[in-house]
């Protein structure tokens, strides 16, 4: 996707949270979207056909009784930590604990490591500043916008080998720092208030993260109760991470004294410290295994606005594929907007080398199938061009078509047959359950459709539902030998964006005109 489309594509989803204030006040809501209503296997549910065929494991939250709130504004205060060996875009490999005063300040701790499974400590970050939080955001529904300032940035070296390769990295306006001279375990000051940035951005280093913040809480039956914190995403492109505006999330913090048990990385990394890395234990791969029936487990957000869960069922017998990503307005999910169910085939590539215990694959989807589920959809499926986006004028709420006899649709960005080179990773939970983690998308809404442009970072983990669904033998064209998938997820959030670009300028030229 150019940049300009992408541009485009922002200034729609403006528009459409612009005009968020007189939708709210028509229904009555404050502008602080506390949720009135916890999940549950009734709220979340509608009494719609579609809604009946739901999986019984889709959330599995709600199977385990569990409550999910929101604090809004959110409550900071206290220890946030990671539960296990975090993967950003580049790849970079981390560790964090925050914590947060009531004086709103805040001290951060950054531990990056050599290894995917941050058992080799190659420097620790010691961040020190203020956040002061703003207003609601009216990108992100249910997310607070925060400001952040840095009064402080010190590191910690803990290799002679990683000490050489910040000393090619860094900028020669951080020779104050006399680098040749660095001591591993002596802490050195990469930033203070009277300092420039330089060596900051050298490093990628950004805390933009700060930008946007969501507190939830877990209560479980059983009367425990689990905090999690959601930070602002980080740009896929490392270019772009310094100034990067978050609209999505990264995977949670979860609060140090709430955290979910048994957590042994929690531990190490709440009594951790910018000299003492937490070095998380070895633990043995998990086979890759796609065979089954794999679910969201939680509402997932992503950039520009997107609230979704997936549904994927696979066959490694004959290679096949089938996807389904249910799209919401809010980030409980429980407002659907549009399904996108696609299928094709996949070919299972190469150990990643970028990525330790990853796997890269190929994928190419053949079908889409979109049905929409609201009104406003409707309308802007129906102004299509003929022939260019399935049968013209002929979408109804609630009943699918098939987008497959006109190629796609050009104008959502949905292009059939269609390749994508993923990555995906399988560990185990605190239970020795599976979980599946696949391939980042891109922030700009592009599509990895080259090698070059190959995750090396993840979503969401999934969770394995049961044995799997036996998929129906007539979604697949019989004469396909075809040994390649694509994760349909970039047409599903293609279409997203660009049902927010009309949607926005819809409710624009109704409700803000006049």
């Amino acid at each position: 996707m150019s940049s300009g489309r992408s541009a485009h594509l922002l200034k729609g989803a403006w528009l459409l949270w612009t005009c968020q204030v007189v939708l709210v006040a028509g229904t009555g809501s404050k502008l602080w979207e506390v949720p009135t209503a916890s999940y549950s296997s009734q709220s979340n549910r509608s009494t719609s056909s579609s809604a009946q065929r739901e999986p019984y494991c889709q959330h599995r939250h709600l199977r385990d009784g569990v409550r999910i709130t929101a604090d809004i504004p959110p409550r900071l205060d206290g220890t946030w930590v990671s539960t296990r060996c975090e993967v950003r875009p580049g790849p970079e490999f981390l560790t964090r604990s925050y914590t947060f005063l009531p004086s709103r300040q805040f001290r951060a701790l950054q531990h990056y490591y050599t290894d995917s499974g941050c058992a080799d400590a190659a420097y620790s970050l010691v961040i020190r500043g203020k956040l002061r939080l703003r207003q609601a955001s009216w990108i992100s529904r249910g997310g607070t916008e925060a400001e952040h300032h840095l009064s402080k940035v010190g590191i910690v070296v803990h290799s002679p080998l990683v000490m050489q390769k910040l000393a090619s990295r860094l900028p020669p306006v951080c020779a104050s720092l006399a680098l040749a001279q660095m001591v591993p375990g002596k802490p050195y000051e990469l930033y203070n208030v009277r300092a420039g940035r330089a060596c900051l951005t050298a490093m990628g280093f950004s805390m933009m993260e700060m930008g946007l913040i969501r507190v939830e809480n877990q209560h479980h039956s059983h009367g425990g109760k689990i905090q999690e914190l959601f930070l602002g995403d980080v740009h896929t492109d490392w270019t772009q991470r310094t100034h990067y505006r978050p609209t999505g999330y990264q995977q949670p913090l979860q609060n140090a004294m709430h955290h979910i048990h048994p957590c042994a990385a929690c531990a190490l990394v709440y009594r951790s410290s910018e000299h003492r890395a937490p070095l998380l234990p070895r633990t043995p791969v998990a086979a890759l295994t796609l065979h089954g029936h794999w679910v969201s487990q939680r509402c997932e957000a992503r950039p520009a606005v997107l609230f979704l869960t997936r549904d994927f069922t696979f066959d490694p017998d004959t290679h096949a594929w089938l996807g389904v990503y249910r799209h919401y307005s809010d980030p409980k999910c429980s407002q659907p907007t549009f399904t996108l169910r696609a299928s094709g085939h996949y070919a299972q590539g190469n150990p990643s080398v970028k990525v330790a215990g990853a796997t890269e694959f190929v994928f190419k989807v053949t079908q889409v199938n979109v049905t929409a589920l609201d009104e406003a959809t409707t309308k802007v499926l129906n102004g299509t061009r003929p022939g260019n986006c399935g049968p013209a004028g002929g979408w109804e709420v609630g009943v699918g078509q098939d987008l497959t006899p006109t190629d796609g649709c050009t104008a959502l960005g949905i292009k059939l047959p269609h390749k994508e080179y993923e990555l995906f990773k399988m560990e185990l939970d605190h239970r020795k359950n599976p979980l599946l983690f696949t391939g980042e998308r891109p922030t700009d809404g592009s599509s990895p459709d080259r090698p070059q442009k190959r995750p090396t970072s993840f979503q969401a983990p999934m969770v394995l539902c049961g044995g799997g669904q036996t998929m129906p033998s007539h979604r697949y064209r019989s004469g396909s030998n075809s040994k390649q998938f694509q994760s349909a997820g970039s047409g599903a959030e293609r279409l997203a964006h660009l049902l927010l670009l009309v949607m926005g300028s819809l409710l624009y030229s109704w409700l803000c005109v006049y």
